[in-house]
């Protein structure tokens, strides 16, 4: 039996801050910086790498390795428009480096900003409550050192969820983190959970050249999205090669002589097995508190496991707060420094801001991008609102006419009583910029006769607006 070495006790004396902040993501760092600007002795905590899953595990990485699968994919359609080049390889290794060297240098810049700001202490270790005032760092060595502040700060993130599926702790598999160091092009890869993450690394892994299937449990993809929505990207993912088993039910996985795995699952009653060279798990992501001993605290977990917060990100105990992804709000980076704009502004106006109400654009990197804002026509459904919708198919914008990208469609939720914009999906190349022009016009509470009337430039995806929502008047549009 191994032995794991007790901690040496480094320093016993709690070491006062202003503020001790744990975890460096894309809350957590603003927030030290803002507030060491400010002349607070800040103290924050780190055990894997500066940056947080954003720059090291997500945002960064998985973009820029999207980007060189988009140059393959033009690459290949390069004769739809007039340009033949037969002989481009895949030089996956080649990625995998261009992609680490990104994220280096976004990783070091951060680093660099936190560790040379004098009123910030930064500290590489596990960190834990000792209770509600004093927190314990425990380094590589072993060494303890304990903080104490008044005002704490949790910015630890979230972690890839693993089923508990009968054969999982014998089978090698992927997930979004380790998917991207693969030394080698997988030949078929199977990939359970059909939401952002799945198709994302789904359709990046086809275009470099892997069979890919896609297994989920319900009968359509991307769950929070309109189901016309989750269509037509199905569609598009389809139509480029990749494979879906809906409506199918994991039982268990195994490991096969030839180095290959099995995914044994159930659809439509009957039992299946299909077999892969690699397998990805993509099911969601759980909160990343296992080392923090909240209860030492006191700190409210809510019945998903997050820490419970209220409006105003603060915990069930005064003075420890909680920002990003630990939280249960929605998982992205920009909402985790929304987060971060709320608590700092709370910490010094009078005026106080809340999460309450806040509108949530987020975008799928796929190809065509899904970009969403506001509430989807489900949402205005259950809501029971008097509403109507715009429609515009991307195949009548004339940008993408021209540019070859014709696949996809524009949908807008409308209040049939105030004309102002409820939301939108835009599905279709550049959906997440398009989206982005929308989600301002909700945060102005604009009518959309604005958008009709108004004048864009020609010819840009932008100009398509005012096709859109000309749709109310004029049906040929209407998809």
């Amino acid at each position: 039996l191994s032995v794991q070495p007790k901690a040496i006790k480094f320093e016993m004396i709690p070491q006062l801050f202003d503020a001790i902040i744990i975890g460096t993501g894309q809350a957590g760092s603003p927030l030290a910086s803002f507030l060491a600007a400010r002349k607070w002795k800040v103290a924050i905590i780190e055990k894997a790498f500066i940056g947080g899953t954003c720059i090291n595990y997500g945002c960064t990485p998985t973009k820029t390795m999207i980007a060189s699968a988009r140059v393959a994919y033009l690459n290949r359609r390069g004769v739809d428009f007039g340009i033949y080049h037969p002989d481009a390889t895949i030089d996956l290794p080649a990625i995998i480096k261009r992609k680490n060297k990104v994220v280096l240098d976004s990783r070091t810049g951060s680093e660099k900003r936190l560790g040379t700001n004098p009123f910030i202490t930064l500290f590489k270790g596990t960190a834990s409550f000792e209770n509600s005032e004093l927190v314990r760092v425990v380094n590589d060595k072993n060494e303890i050192q304990i903080l104490t502040s008044k005002i704490i700060v949790i910015n630890t993130g979230a972690k890839n969820q693993i089923p508990d599926l009968p054969g999982i702790k014998d089978v090698s598999f992927l997930d979004s983190t380790s998917i991207m160091d693969l030394e080698a092009i997988p030949k078929h890869m199977i990939i359970l959970g059909g939401s952002y993450i799945a198709l994302e690394f789904g359709q990046l892994f086809h275009r470099i050249g892997s069979q890919v299937t896609i297994i989920e449990r319900h009968d359509h993809i991307l769950q929070r999205e309109d189901e016309d929505v989750a269509l037509e990207m199905k569609n598009i993912l389809e139509k480029e090669g990749l494979r879906f088993m809906l409506n199918s039910q994991v039982k268990s996985v195994s490991n096969n002589p030839n180095m290959s795995v099995s995914v044994q699952f159930t659809k439509g009653g009957k039992d299946e097995t299909i077999t892969g060279t690699h397998l990805m798990i993509a099911l969601g992501r759980a909160p990343e508190l296992n080392d923090l001993k909240l209860e030492n605290a006191g700190i409210s977990k809510t019945d998903k496991g997050y820490i419970k917060v209220d409006e105003f990100l603060e915990t069930s105990v005064k003075g420890i707060y909680a920002l990003g992804d630990i939280n249960g709000g929605p998982a992205f980076t920009h909402i985790a420094y929304d987060d971060f704009r709320i608590l700092s502004n709370n910490l010094f106006e009078p005026v106080k801001k809340s999460t309450k109400n806040r509108v949530v654009p987020y975008c799928v990197f796929t190809d065509p991008e899904l970009g969403r804002t506001g509430i989807t026509e489900k949402e205005a459904i259950e809501k029971k609102l008097n509403y109507k919708i715009a429609r515009l198919p991307m195949s009548s914008v004339a940008r993408a006419i021209e540019s070859g990208e014709t696949a996809g469609f524009m949908k807008a939720i409308v209040d049939a009583d105030t004309d102002e914009i409820l939301g939108a999906s835009v599905l279709g190349v550049y959906g997440g910029e398009i989206s982005s022009v929308l989600n301002l016009a909700i945060l102005g509470k604009l009518k959309y006769t604005l958008l009709r009337d108004g004048i864009f430039a020609h010819p840009t995806f932008s100009e398509s607006l005012n096709n859109l929502f000309a749709t109310f008047e004029d049906k040929t549009n209407q998809v």
